[in-house]
């Protein structure tokens, strides 16, 4: 099977200085390789710093590339600007750790929720039905449309970035550290509609999942990589790495949960 999500030795430097200064560079992630097959829950877990970030934002163009590739349904990506990007974007969508900056604060949830559908051609009457809709699928009231973010907690507004991202039913959903700044148990509740996501959209919705939490990670993933500075240090299944771990940074992050 064909991955839906394909990365190729992606790299990424900062070059630091100014004219007249020496310049000095910070590699952020380097060869990162790595595929997401259809269907699959991916985790990506490392420490702050570790360049898991600064993947997700090469992955969704947020950034660009130094060297490598970007494979979105066998099409390379990466470089892509304008009306190409909206495109890939239609395929490919990212929740964020802090849920208020999926929303503009002087707009309502419903507004930016509705914001995709509307810019794929979606009716305004028809965009106001399906926000509704999405709203209930992830646990929010039909009300919550008419809320602004500066009015619902961490965890409803979470909730709402979800559905904002399912909105326009893309293949690949990115969750960069979405639940890390939730306590203990709405992370629960957002797993739980995650894995239902999962459970009933089945192959036509992959999810790469970035978390320091390799507890959390071995609850939710099927595979998971292990980034330290920047690169892979190990991969398997979870079980594989927790219960065997072959590097020793794999050991620590472990070690830190016992």
């Amino acid at each position: 099977m064909e991955p839906v999500l394909r990365v190729e030795q992606l790299t990424k430097i900062y070059r630091k200085g100014s004219f007249g200064k020496t310049h000095s560079e910070v590699t952020a992630v380097r060869d990162l390789s790595f595929c997401l097959m259809r269907g699959e829950c991916l985790g990506l877990i490392g420490e702050s710093g570790s360049g898991k970030s600064t993947a997700a934002k090469l992955i969704t163009l947020l950034t660009d590339a130094t060297e490598g590739r970007i494979l979105l349904d066998g099409e390379d990506i990466t470089g892509w600007r304008g009306k190409k990007l909206r495109q890939a974007y239609r395929k490919m969508q990212m929740v964020f750790q802090s849920p208020a900056d999926s929303f503009d604060p002087r707009r309502t949830l419903g507004d930016g929720i509705g914001e995709s559908l509307l810019n794929s051609g979606t009716r305004r009457a028809q965009a106001k039905e399906e926000i509704k809709k999405l709203l209930v699928m992830c646990g929010l009231s039909e009300e919550f449309a008419e809320k602004y973010p500066h009015e619902v907690s961490g965890g409803q507004c979470q909730r709402a970035a979800i559905a904002r991202a399912i909105a326009i039913r893309p293949e690949v959903l990115i969750c960069d550290e979405a639940t890390s700044a939730l306590d203990v148990t709405v992370q629960k509740e957002i797993i739980a509609l995650l894995n239902r996501l999962r459970w009933e959209q089945g192959a036509n919705l992959s999810i790469l999942f970035i978390c320091h939490d390799i507890a959390l990670v071995q609850q939710f993933c099927d595979r998971v990589i292990v980034m330290y500075h920047g690169q892979i240090v190990e991969q398997g299944t979870p079980d594989e790495v927790i219960r065997d771990p072959k590097d020793e940074y794999t050991q620590r992050l472990i070690n830190s949960i016992l």
